[in-house]
């Protein structure tokens, strides 16, 4: 019997969820200041969409897989962040406060969906943070004339006696990244924004010159005879 009632006191603890937070609660201040203006949040937004892979994988898509119709896979992708974006400004309008997605899951669903999607995302920021990060080797290695020219304090080491690889490239990112954090939500976006329009700046720069340099061989070795989708 014991068991069963806490079972059920779990249970019930698991699917409690949070009320949302009144206008008392936001006119006493008690939540974090805002301190972001319009454009530095687009910026943030623009930011996290344009990730480190636009740079590889675009290419290699469009050669290998989408050909043609990669404008296709560009306007399919689009309609699906778009759908959740529309779906992060309703919640953040009607949950107008910190914490995203853990957030909004406790006050709609409960507090059990809500501690598996708060700890899903620290995972999935530490995966994709240290991914980039461990990325920034091999293309740092170009500036220097191949894969194996890094000075030997930058180059990848594998530690004796164990199976591990240390990159100090990738190291001193993350610690960079996160003294910039610690600094402010103001600096850090700050210099998000630069991030963000000199990656507008280069991609803009690409898609100019590849359609100049396409224009002028005459798109050579792009002629495709199944038709614009493969």
């Amino acid at each position: 019997m014991a068991l069963q009632i806490g079972g059920g006191g779990g249970f019930r603890s698991l699917m409690r969820r949070k009320p949302v937070d009144s206008d008392r609660a936001r006119a006493e201040g008690q939540q974090l200041a805002k301190e972001l203006n319009i454009l530095e949040l687009v910026a943030i937004g623009v930011g996290s969409t344009i990730g480190a892979g636009v740079y590889v994988l675009v290419g290699t898509v469009a050669r290998e897989h989408a050909g043609p119709a990669l404008a296709v896979s560009f306007l399919i992708a689009g309609i699906a962040a778009a759908l959740s974006a529309f779906c992060y400004a309703e919640l953040a309008s009607r949950c107008p406060s910190a914490g995203s997605a853990y957030h909004y899951s406790y006050i709609c669903i409960g507090e059990g969906v809500a501690w598996l999607i708060g700890w899903s995302l620290v995972l999935e920021y530490t995966l994709g943070g240290s991914a980039v990060a461990r990325g920034i080797s091999p293309n740092l290695a170009l500036c220097f004339g191949g894969p194996d020219s890094l000075p030997w304090i930058l180059a990848r080491h594998q530690l004796p006696w164990f199976d591990v690889i240390v990159d100090p490239c990738a190291a001193a990112l993350v610690l960079a990244v996160t003294a910039l954090l610690c600094l402010g939500i103001k600096e850090s976006s700050f210099v998000q924004a630069i991030v963000t329009i000199m990656n507008a700046c280069v991609m803009l720069f690409v898609i100019i010159a590849g359609c100049y340099i396409g224009f002028q061989i005459g798109w050579e070795g792009y002629k495709v005879t199944d038709g614009y989708v493969p």
